[in-house]
């Protein structure tokens, strides 16, 4: 069994409704175990947990929102040396074009090392039908290569 751990940042609820569609999707493969944690109760444990990682935040100011932040914060020196190398997908509600807060996120990943399996998903502007559906599919996606071993 494998493990997807999806963490993720709400304020509005936009982000949530999207990290659940994501759970949605990942549900969908047998052999892995996917579990949605708020990024500001989620720490080394979890991160240790997981052979992948889904993180969803809004764009605040141009940035990812202070909750994972803070997570990134709390986890990178306990986990530095360990060089865990993850893959991961990063999911974004953005009010403007989510490219900020991507860059950032991305600049981050690089330091744990972990790395992007997938091209993100931004939702631009309001929760909508189609964003839900996209995150539900890169759930689906990252769950199947995880359970097929490909990374």
């Amino acid at each position: 069994m494998k493990h997807l751990l999806i963490i993720y940042h709400s304020q509005s609820g936009t982000t949530r409704a999207l990290a659940e569609a994501v759970l949605r999707g990942a549900v969908t493969e047998p052999l892995i175990e996917p579990r949605l944690v708020p990024a500001m109760e989620a720490g080394v444990e979890e991160l240790l947990w997981a052979d992948a990682l889904v993180f969803a935040t809004p764009e605040n100011f141009g940035y990812i929102s202070g909750g994972l932040k803070d997570f990134f914060d709390r986890t990178y020196y306990a986990v530095a040396s360990r060089q865990i190398n993850l893959p991961y997908a990063v999911i974004i509600s953005a009010g403007n074009d989510g490219t900020g807060a991507l860059r950032q996120l991305q600049r981050i990943a690089k330091g744990y090392p972990l790395r992007c399996v997938t091209e993100p998903v931004i939702l631009v502007g309001e929760l909508s039908t189609e964003g839900l559906a996209a995150s539900e599919e890169l759930g689906a996606a990252i769950a199947a290569g995880l359970g097929m071993g490909i990374y």
